[in-house]
């Protein structure tokens, strides 16, 4: 599918001009952070009045939204395509860290320290909800079905037990998977988050040596 590239010349301008305050949205974060976004900031860089930007977008929180709805889009499609390729956990850990270091301001964006005043809309739960769909799917594929007849069932950790009594974001998958899509969620996330933050500075290791233990640990569990 192509870019869409229909529409009037009017339409078509007004795309053009929403994607440079994207841009410059971005080059503000990088310098400033998210909290910082100013639209006047941003009009005056373009060379445009502040009342004339708010004509694109209504305020600050709609540019966030847009600007958190095109990295959502964008690691979901990356995600997808992993799949769609065959990737395991293991594979999609390393998709992960490269998109995450590709960009670390979007990435920080998304997963870093929450804007204050600002509250994304359920639009982007369905986002998000794509990219866990994908983790449980890889979470659960190659893992046994049913056990040996002369195996007594595993039993249930407590977690398990209240993962699979609280599936709104689960769809019909097991609950040995839900905590395996957790496990890989929660601690590679921490790993990456520490990184990009500049934690690990200082310490004398290799950072994606951990995180490849930590994936490894995750795909293995």
């Amino acid at each position: 599918m192509g870019k869409p590239d229909a529409g009037t010349p009017r339409e078509r301008y007004r795309a053009q001009v929403r994607e440079e305050i994207k841009k410059y949205a971005w080059e503000q974060i990088a310098t400033a952070g998210a909290s910082a976004l100013s639209l006047n900031a941003i009009a005056k860089q373009i060379g445009m009045s502040g009342p004339a930007l708010y004509r694109y977008f209504a305020g600050r929180d709609e540019l966030i939204t847009e600007l958190v709805m095109d990295a959502y889009r964008s690691l979901a499609d990356t995600f997808q395509a992993e799949a769609a390729a065959g990737a395991g956990l293991g594979e999609l850990a390393q998709a992960l860290r490269r998109w995450a270091l590709d960009d670390p301001q979007r990435y920080l964006l998304v997963y870093g320290t929450p804007v204050p005043g600002y509250h994304a809309p359920e639009a982007t739960t369905r986002i998000t909800s794509q990219i866990m769909a994908v983790l449980l799917d890889a979470a659960t594929a190659g893992r046994p079905s049913a056990v040996p007849a002369d195996q007594p069932p595993a039993q249930p950790s407590p977690l398990e037990t209240h993962l699979d009594e609280h599936r709104l974001w689960a769809g019909g998958h097991p609950a040995p998977a839900l905590r395996r899509a957790l496990a890989f969620w929660s601690r590679l996330h921490g790993v990456l988050s520490l990184e990009l933050a500049g934690h690990f500075t200082g310490m004398g290791f290799d950072p994606a040596r951990l995180y490849a233990a930590e994936a490894e640990t995750v795909a293995d569990g």
